[in-house]
């Protein structure tokens, strides 16, 4: 099955998650990336290369951004996760810093 790492900020949101169905809706999106990367919408422009997946949960929008590495076999990346709300511009910000 292809590996997930995730990076800082992704690790560190989903870890500080209390509600555990919302946990649990995180998880199961990671499975379904691990079967399938191109489930989520792939980003153009500053993010390109860059996938994005919705959850919709208690009527809020969350977002998980992840890529695709080719080392010696396919390794998602979960760059970041967390709600909708300013997430593309954190997301922008983090992408500059690596």
């Amino acid at each position: 099955m292809t590996e997930v790492r995730f990076l800082p900020p992704a690790a560190k949101y989903i870890k500080k998650l209390k509600d555990k169905k919302l946990k649990r809706l995180y998880q199961e999106a990671v499975d379904k990336i691990r079967e399938d990367y191109t489930i989520g919408e792939a980003k153009t422009g500053d993010l390109s290369g860059v996938y994005g997946y919705d959850i919709y949960y208690n009527r809020t929008n969350y977002e998980l951004a992840y890529t695709m590495e080719y080392v010696e076999d396919k390794i998602i990346v979960i760059i970041m996760a967390g709600t909708r709300e300013n997430f593309y511009e954190q997301l922008k910000q983090y992408m500059k810093k690596l």
